[in-house]
C-alpha cells in the first residue's frame, strides 16, 4: 500500500494512506538507507511504501520512499546535518514582510538559490504590504530587482487581504511548502485561505521585532479555498505545507564555486569569461559576470549578495 506523509518526526509519521486511513507509521529497520544524510529521512509531501503485513487500523510500517521529483532542504546548524522540510513540490513560497520582522533580503536570495538547486519554482510573497515600510524605496527596489529577473512577486496583506486572490488562484490543485522567518505570516496566509483551518499564529518579539515559533514541524494540509477568494466557486483545493519559522537559512549542497549557477540571471554570462568557468567573479580580468554587472545587465544588489553568500559558504560564517 502506499502512503503521503503528511507530517512526523524521528522514527514516527503521519501518513495518509490509499485506502482513506491516516496511520501513525515507524519506519521499519528504523532507517531509509536512501536517505542516510538526513537527520530527518522523510519529509511532508514523500510518498512512501507500507508493509502489508503489517498494517493495522491506525498503525502500519514504512518499507520504504518513492524517488522524490525534487525536494527542498536547508543546512541545519544545530544538528549540523542537512534538513529535509518538504519534497515534490510544485511552488515554493518564500514568504518576507517589509517589516515586523524585519526585511531580509539575503535570506530571499539564499532561499532562491535552493530552489534552484532542486527546479522547483519559487514565488517570492511579500505579506504585511499595508504596512508604512512597503512604500520604502529601498524595499520596493528590491522586489523589483526580483520580478526583472523572472521571479514572480506577489504583494498581499492576510490583514487587510490585498493579492489573496491573486494567491488563491496560484495555488490551486497543486503542492506548495512555505518557508520564512518566524513571525512573517506564514500561518495568518493559510488562515485566510481557508477559514476552517484555524492555525495558531504567534506574536513578535518587542526587544527584537522577531517572531516567535508557533510551527514546531513541518506538516501538509488539504486544505479548500474560500469560494470568495476564487470566485464563488464551491470544492477548490489545494495542497499546503507549512514549515517552521526559520531566522537563518542556511544552503545544502551548493559549493561556493557553484553558487553561481543557481543565481539564474548569471546563466547567458557563464562560461564566456576569460578564464572560462574557473573564474571566480571577483578579482579577476575578462570577467563576463563583472562586465554585466557594470553594464547593468545583472543588478548589483544581487551581484554583492551573490558575493556575500560565497563568503558565507568558504567561511562557514553566516550573517541575518
Amino acid at each position: 500500500m502506499k502512503g503521503l506523509i503528511l507530517n512526523g518526526s524521528k522514527n514516527v509519521f503521519e501518513v495518509e494512506c490509499e485506502d482513506g486511513y491516516i496511520r501513525d507509521c515507524s519506519i521499519k529497520g528504523k532507517i531509509l538507507k536512501s536517505d542516510s544524510d538526513y537527520y530527518n529521512p522523510l519529509a511532508p509531501g514523500d510518498i512512501v511504501d507500507l508493509d502489508d503485513n503489517t498494517i493495522e487500523e491506525e498503525k502500519g510500517q514504512i518499507l520504504s520512499v518513492e524517488a522524490r521529483k525534487n525536494e527542498f532542504v536547508r543546512w541545519n546548524i544545530k544538528k549540523r546535518l542537512p534538513q529535509l522540510m518538504a519534497a515534490n513540490l510544485d511552488y515554493l513560497l518564500i514568504v518576507t514582510t517589509p517589516d515586523q520582522p524585519p526585511f531580509r533580503p539575503r535570506f530571499i536570495d539564499r532561499a532562491l538559490a535552493q530552489a534552484e538547486n532542486q527546479n522547483i519554482t519559487p514565488i517570492i510573497v511579500c505579506n504585511k504590504y499595508d504596512l508604512p515600510a512597503a512604500k520604502s524605496e529601498d524595499f520596493l527596489n528590491r522586489l523589483k530587482t526580483w520580478e526583472d529577473i523572472g521571479y514572480k512577486v506577489l504583494a498581499l496583506s492576510a490583514k487587510t487581504g490585498e493579492g489573496m486572490v491573486e494567491l488563491a488562484n496560484l495555488l490551486e490543485n497543486h503542492l506548495t511548502a512555505l518557508v520564512g522567518q518566524s513571525g512573517v505570516g506564514k500561518s495568518s496566509i493559510i488562515n485566510v485561505l481557508d477559514n476552517d483551518v484555524v492555525l495558531k499564529t504567534g506574536s513578535l518579539s518587542q526587544k527584537y521585532g522577531r517572531g516567535t515559533h508557533t510551527t514546531t514541524k513541518g506538516s501538509l494540509m488539504h486544505i479548500q479555498i474560500d469560494e470568495a477568494l476564487v470566485g464563488g466557486l464551491q470544492g477548490t483545493c489545494a495542497d499546503i505545507i507549512d514549515t517552521p519559522g526559520v531566522r537563518r537559512f542556511l544552503l545544502h549542497n551548493v559549493l561556493p564555486t557553484n553558487l553561481h549557477l543557481y543565481f539564474r540571471e548569471f546563466k547567458p554570462f557563464l562560461g564566456k569569461c576569460k578564464f572560462g568557468m574557473s573564474c571566480s567573479h571577483e578579482k579577476e580580468s575578462g570577467c563576463a559576470i563583472k562586465e554585466a554587472v557594470e553594464t547593468g545587465a545583472i543588478s548589483k544588489i544581487r551581484y554583492d549578495s551573490f558575493l556575500r553568500i560565497r563568503e558565507e559558504l568558504i567561511s562557514g560564517s553566516f550573517e541575518d
